[in-house]
């Protein structure tokens, strides 16, 4: 999609901080972090959310990246991975994404 803001990240043709990647997925710093560590996770590919992922390996493919990347940003104590699926869901880019939070006691109920 061309007017998709991650589509473009992952494309290279947006810049991010880009943490880590594989031809499947990228990882990169939220530009709004709501922790201290607060990293992104996309599929390279158009999946606009969860909801629309179809059975394959991508879907286990991106929560090992998630895994991977808490343990490269040292979040061994503890780390919560969540996807947000439709505007009442709060999924704000339709895009599918894992936010990666951690570096502080996580509370609940999140929201």
């Amino acid at each position: 999609m061309t007017d998709c803001v991650f589509c473009g990240i992952a494309s290279g043709a947006i810049g991010a901080e880009m943490l880590a990647e594989t031809n499947e997925w990228v990882a990169f710093r939220d530009l709004e972090p709501q922790a201290p560590v607060h990293v992104l996770v996309v599929p390279r590919a158009h999946v606009s959310s969860l909801a629309a992922l179809s059975e394959g390996p991508l879907g286990t493919q991106l929560l090992l990246a998630c895994a991977a990347v808490a343990g490269s940003e040292g979040l061994g104590g503890g780390y919560r991975i969540v996807t947000n699926v439709g505007e009442d869901g709060g999924q704000a880019v339709p895009h599918l994404h894992f936010h990666v939070l951690g570096g502080r006691r996580m509370g609940w109920p999140p929201g």
